[in-house]
């Protein structure tokens, strides 16, 4: 069981870096199109907003699996059902607030 407690934190882990690697990345090609075409800033100013989101969601993501993991370690080897629950909400993806 601990295992793949740890192998589905890592997985988790894993993805918000990638999601991240990528709204960074799109985010990138929105600013340069704005530094060329600042006329559809309201238009393209939208999509950044949702990337910049997507970011603060995965920055939530990580500080709730650290906060379960320093529980975990403070408290004892063992996760609460209700520690359980959430880290299964956050790998399924339905772990936000947004």
């Amino acid at each position: 069981m601990k295992k793949d407690i740890e192998k589905y934190l890592q997985e988790a882990i894993d993805n918000i870096h990638d999601d991240r690697q990528v709204t960074k990345d799109l985010l990138k090609d929105v600013l340069r199109h704005l530094a060329v075409d600042d006329k559809s800033h309201e238009k393209v100013g939208q999509v950044a907003a949702k990337y910049v989101e997507t970011l603060q969601r995965s920055n939530e993501q990580l500080v709730k699996i650290v906060a379960l993991l320093q529980k975990r370690e403070s408290k004892s080897e063992n996760l609460t059902n209700e520690d359980k629950q959430e880290l299964f909400d956050l790998i399924q993806g339905n772990g936000t607030d947004g």
